[in-house]
């Protein structure tokens, strides 16, 4: 009779444990996705190649690589099945990516193979101009051409090695290099210093530009919203163009593009200067702003500030500013992308939330502010993650530890974006849902969650034919569970 008790009330028990489970899992995002009979049968291949790993990773933490580094595992991912598998799927748009941070160090190398182009080295610095003549601007050692640099050399697959770390964060021994965030900011901050006279070449920015949008329609995204300090351009004949013309040079090379592939569904530009200033200079950068969205209303986004938030200026500094213009400005800002607790940088996000913001970029820190998420929620502000960026500009060590997990968990309104995945040798988007998928999400998370992601994408966009967006998606994301299920079966 004992036993009879015992067992029943153990039976109890688990049911009562298996529901506990099954509403948690009912809650996270993606589960309100109802799959087809095909996609069912594409999330048997998706999920065993998934539990395969993670239960190998299970047994064996040591060779778990999500818990290392991104540098001791990013060539390894594209090898697996699975990373192949998220590249052919469609990802519907890429939100948070910032305009020279997008292609891989090995495409900036090549560019310093341009005719015209000088350089001149300094202590740990390099700067760059394509000119005519040799310049006169100030340089600290001497102008030189590149490729008389580059042959004069002890080599020129040497000079090129020296040459592209100067393009990239990559390195073999990250943690030791890399001690502190302060340090890997200062280094990701230098590749855009450094890059900054090769890359604001006019022809060279056009040509960069469209590139980018060629390697994301190549990573199967459809549609793309881009940050852009907006630099003055220059040309050989010592023109320079102001940051309205930059953006105007943006949009030629968007309708060109449309023109070349009219199966892309678009771009517009997020105008997103520097933090790291004063209340003046953010109200001349409202006023660029203004002036883009008279002459381009249907190509600018809206607006952001950018730079490392603990060390740049609060949102709250600019309160007066920003708030007379958040009815004509659409706001994106970073905000969160710290792992201090009640400091400006995490209280970012009130402002952000405050000030109307569409999208808030990163929202690193909104773990902790309970309320702050139920506004999120509330308010339908959707929060713009880059799992991989901040792992390499160490946020977090290892990723199942990203707040992210937690967001998925209560079905936060997310989407997976990518930051400036070439300064650390990472494709356009596919490595970050990747990761996520991975590293981050439940192992309990499925096709389902992939999907809600890439649709979240574009939800959340501010692209301007949304209706048509989403139905050629559904389009594109049957014709991808078919392939599947035809190699399969």
């Amino acid at each position: 009779m004992l036993f009879l008790v015992i067992s029943g009330n153990i039976d109890i028990v688990v049911k009562d444990r298996n529901d506990l489970l099954q509403k948690e899992l009912d809650l996270m995002l993606g589960s309100d996705i109802v799959l087809s009979d095909s996609e069912e049968k594409a999330n048997e291949i998706f999920m065993e190649l998934k539990t395969q790993e993670l239960e190998y990773g299970f047994r064996n933490p040591q060779y778990y690589n999500y818990s290392k580094h991104f540098f001791e595992f990013n060539t390894e991912i594209v090898n697996s099945e699975l990373f192949k598998l998220i590249q052919k799927m469609p990802k519907g748009a890429l939100l948070h990516a910032h305009d020279t941070g997008l292609l891989k160090a090995d495409y900036v190398l090549n560019l310093t193979y341009c005719d015209y182009l000088y350089v001149c080295f300094q202590e740990n610095n390099v700067n760059f101009l394509f000119s005519e003549d040799r310049p006169t601007t100030f340089c600290g050692t001497q102008w030189e051409l590149v490729k008389d640099k580059r042959y004069s050399s002890s080599g020129a697959e040497k000079f090129d090695n020296e040459l592209k770390k100067y393009f990239t964060l990559v390195t073999d021994n990250p943690k030791e290099v890399y001690n502190n965030i302060n340090v890997v900011w200062n280094k990701f901050q230098n590749y855009f210093i450094n890059t900054a006279g090769l890359f604001s070449y006019k022809p060279v920015w056009e040509q960069y530009f469209y590139d980018t949008l060629k390697a994301a329609r190549d990573d199967n995204i459809m549609y793309l919203e881009i940050r852009s300090v907006l630099p003055p351009l220059y040309d050989l004949k010592g023109n320079v163009f102001d940051s309205i013309a930059t953006a105007e040079s943006y949009k030629k090379i968007l309708d060109k593009f449309k023109t070349d592939f009219p199966d892309f569904f678009g771009a517009k530009l997020i105008y997103a200067p520097s933090r790291l200033v004063n209340v003046e200079v953010v109200k001349n950068y409202v006023e660029i702003a203004k002036e883009i969205r008279r002459k381009m209303p249907h190509f600018l986004a809206g607006f952001d500030l950018v730079g490392q938030e603990d060390l740049g200026g609060p949102i709250k500094d600019f309160l007066a500013e920003l708030i007379k213009s958040s009815d004509e400005i659409n706001y994106f800002f970073h905000a969160g992308e710290t792992n201090w607790y009640g400091t400006s940088s995490d209280e970012n996000l009130a402002d952000a939330i405050v000030l109307g913001a569409r999208r808030i970029g990163h929202a690193f820190a909104i773990v902790k502010h309970p309320l702050l998420l139920e506004e999120v929620k509330k308010k339908n502000i959707a929060l713009e993650v880059n799992v991989i960026s901040n792992a390499v500009l160490k946020l977090v060590e290892d990723v199942r530890n990203h707040p992210l997990a937690s967001l998925l968990a209560q079905n936060m309104p997310v989407v997976i974006s990518s930051d400036d995945p070439g300064v650390w040798d990472a494709e356009i988007l596919s490595h970050d849902f990747y990761v996520t998928f991975m590293g981050v999400a439940s192992k309990h998370a499925d096709l389902r969650l992939l999907k809600k992601l890439a649709l979240n994408s574009l939800f959340y966009s501010e692209i301007s034919n949304k209706d048509k967006a989403l139905h050629e998606f559904d389009i594109r994301w049957t014709k991808f569970i078919d392939s599947i299920v035809k190699d399969k079966w």
